[in-house]
């Protein structure tokens, strides 16, 4: 099993930045791809960007494409979401998910609120 840790949420004002990490512990090496999740109430989770371990394959939503960049850091088996250019929409819990050869891991996850 895959143990996930995020942080770097916290309060920011429009057009500010913001960086999550994301730290998995346990059986990291069955991990395939990190991606981050985001939900406000009353929504469905919704996929912001992924990552694939072995290449750095990355995909993202429309909403966040050249604004948000995620990058991974393999030998200390962490995940980052770089957020830029921040809007109020943007404000959600983010989650980090890691998809493994034995199923799909999540972390607590982090506030991200963007207001001024």
């Amino acid at each position: 099993q895959v143990q996930l840790v995020e942080s770097g949420g916290g309060l920011v004002q429009p057009g500010g930045s913001l960086r999550l990490s994301c730290s998995a512990s346990g059986f990291t090496s069955t991990i395939a791809a990190m991606s981050w999740y985001r939900q406000t109430p009353g929504k469905e989770r919704e996929l912001v960007a992924s990552i694939t371990v072995a290449v750095g394959s990355t995909t993202y939503r429309d909403s966040v494409k050249g604004r948000f960049t995620i990058s991974r850091d393999n030998p200390n088996n962490a995940v980052y979401l770089q957020m830029n250019s921040l809007k109020a929409d943007d404000t959600a819990m983010y989650y980090c998910r890691a998809l493994t050869a034995r199923g799909v891991s999540w972390g607590q996850g982090t506030q991200v609120t963007v207001s001024s």
